[in-house]
């Protein structure tokens, strides 16, 4: 529920509307008294989407700021489905990068404006 109202960065629509995220793309592992491991694997809608890295990220903040309980955090893009698949992984997965993106000010806006819930 969290992640089906995150708007796509270039159309209108969500990513649950354009089959880039479903319910059946989400795992949670209970991994210690409560805390948990989610895992995403998310379809970019083509193999050489250029914004996959971006759209990772804007799942990321958005789990990271709306779940209710401690958890570990790991998005991947689905297998086979990205020209690029393992280097978006590592991007998406090292809290160092997505730190430096947030701290850049057109891509912290660009996450903003994705997450943000419609009204």
């Amino acid at each position: 529920d969290i992640i089906r109202t995150i708007r796509d960065p270039e159309k209108p629509n969500t990513l649950e509307e354009l089959e880039v995220v479903s319910e059946s793309c989400v795992e949670v592992h209970e991994i210690g008294e409560d805390e948990y491991l989610v895992i995403i694997r998310f379809t970019p809608t083509v193999p050489h989407c250029s914004l996959a890295t971006l759209i990772g990220l804007c799942l990321r903040i958005k789990l990271q700021r709306c779940l209710p309980f401690r958890h570990k955090l790991e998005i991947y893009v689905s297998e086979g489905t990205h020209s690029t698949e393992e280097d978006i992984n590592k991007q998406i997965n090292d809290k160092e990068r997505v730190a430096a993106a947030m701290e850049n000010p057109n891509l912290r806006e660009i996450v903003e404006q994705c997450v943000t819930e419609p009204d």
